[in-house]
């Protein structure tokens, strides 16, 4: 088959999946799990809108009116790129809490903050300081999926497919635990019970346990190896390997509500070491003492950073 006609089928199947007419298992078969986590996003969007906006706003009217099954059938005009501006628009507009207020649970910790929480299979999950995470409850007997933003410990009932999605990439597993570290263009995961499977740029990556996958900055992935059986943080440190600084900076920010003037300083010297959740005072001097780093604080909230 020509990529052509490839692209209008898959554009066809699109269009019947968001009009019900065709399962998510069978639009599963042509499109990536990456991209099907996308869609089912775009479905739930324009539904929870539908349900809280459409009596509202007639413009809206118009967008339901193209993607009914008639009009599919007729033009077989619904691309790719026209769903994925629709999704982009109600974003802008409406923004995600919006989208799944009335069907999500959503759970945030403060700086220095850990938080258990139960999820609806009884899996269980611990959430790192100034992190966030959240889940549609409607289709979790379907779909196992969170979303995390963060840093996050997870202890999976074994069951169907349960995934893990960042913005950085998605994890996926049937019961296990692991830890998902997902902070601006950091991306760690690390097995330590079981298999996971990490999806990063349409790649799939299997960990066993004391596995690690990371991706740091556009960098080559690393395959690592930890003895630990759980993260250290969960007993009130942090550890880092081969860490760039930047990143150690930021999880003390995260711990300690500070805020670092790091300027004068390289931001990509590598760290290999850990600092204490207990106090701050040794946690600046664990790190940046060993780095032979000046630290001054110019108040209770900033720290410069000098050689």
């Amino acid at each position: 088959m020509k990529k052509k006609d490839l692209q209008i089928d898959n554009e066809t199947y699109l269009a019947k999946w968001l009009d019900g007419t065709i399962s998510d298992k069978e639009l599963r078969q042509f499109i990536s799990e990456e991209d099907f986590i996308t869609y089912k996003k775009l479905r739930l969007g324009i539904s929870a809108y539908i349900d809280l906006e459409a009596p509202l706003d007639s413009s809206f009217e118009s967008i339901k009116r193209k993607m009914e099954i008639k009009k599919i059938k007729k033009s077989r005009s619904l691309t790719l790129k026209w769903a994925m501006s629709i999704a982009a628009s109600l974003i802008l507009i409406f923004g995600l809490t919006m989208f799944l207020s009335n069907k999500t649970s959503e759970f945030s910790t403060s700086y220095s903050q850990q938080k258990t929480i139960k999820l609806l299979d009884g899996s269980e999950v611990i959430i790192n300081s100034k992190s966030n995470i959240y889940y549609n409850e409607n289709d979790w007997n379907e779909y196992r999926e969170v979303v995390l933003e963060g840093e996050a410990f997870f202890k999976v009932k074994k069951g169907s497919t349960f995934t893990v999605q960042t913005k950085n990439g998605s994890v996926q597993v049937l019961g296990t635990q692991f830890n998902v570290n997902s902070n601006l263009d950091y991306f760690e995961v690390t097995c330590f019970e079981g298999k996971v499977k990490v999806i990063n740029d349409h790649k799939n990556y299997i960990l066993n346990p004391t596995n690690t996958f990371r991706k740091i900055n556009g960098n080559p992935i690393e395959k690592l190896e930890n003895t630990s059986t759980v993260p250290t943080w969960l007993s009130g440190e942090s550890s880092f390997k081969s860490v760039p600084l930047q990143y150690v900076i930021l999880a003390i920010e995260k711990q300690y509500e500070v805020k670092f003037d790091a300027t004068q300083i390289n931001n990509f010297e590598l760290f290999t070491g850990s600092f204490t959740h207990e106090n701050l005072e040794t946690a600046l001097a664990s790190v940046f003492k060993t780095m032979d780093i000046k630290y001054v604080k110019k108040d209770d909230l900033s720290i410069v950073l000098s050689k």
